[in-house]
């Protein structure tokens, strides 16, 4: 088992910037696959961005290259997702979410969210 919690959800301005944790508990961190997603209102969850189990590959979504980028330390066993020139269609709940394999079609854990809101 995998316990994921998220941190760094907020309220910020259009052009912002705000900076997501996922801290994970359990199994050996470095065995996993880091993802993050998110689900906005209304929407279907998407894929975001993630990370391989040393950081070696990551990726993106098209709509957030070049502003966001995926992070992780494996000896804090936390995945973090930088998020800058924020804009109002980035507002979401987002998930973080780990898995053994590389681009799996389903992820096996799945945080709670944290809620991020973008203001026009």
């Amino acid at each position: 088992q995998v316990q994921l919690v998220e941190s760094g959800g907020g309220l910020v301005q259009a052009g912002g910037s705000l900076r997501l944790s996922c801290a994970a508990s359990g199994r050996t961190f470095s065995n996993y696959v880091l993802g993050w997603f998110r689900q906005a209102p209304g929407k279907e969850r998407e894929f975001v961005a993630s990370i391989s189990w040393r950081g070696t590959y990551t990726y993106y979504r098209d709509s957030v290259k070049g502003r966001f980028t995926i992070s992780r330390d494996n000896a804090k066993k936390t995945v973090y997702l930088q998020m800058n020139s924020l804009k109002a269609e980035d507002t979401a709940v987002y998930y973080c979410a780990a898995d053994p394999q590389l681009r799996p079609t389903t992820w096996d854990y799945w945080g709670q969210g944290t809620q991020v809101t973008v203001s026009s």
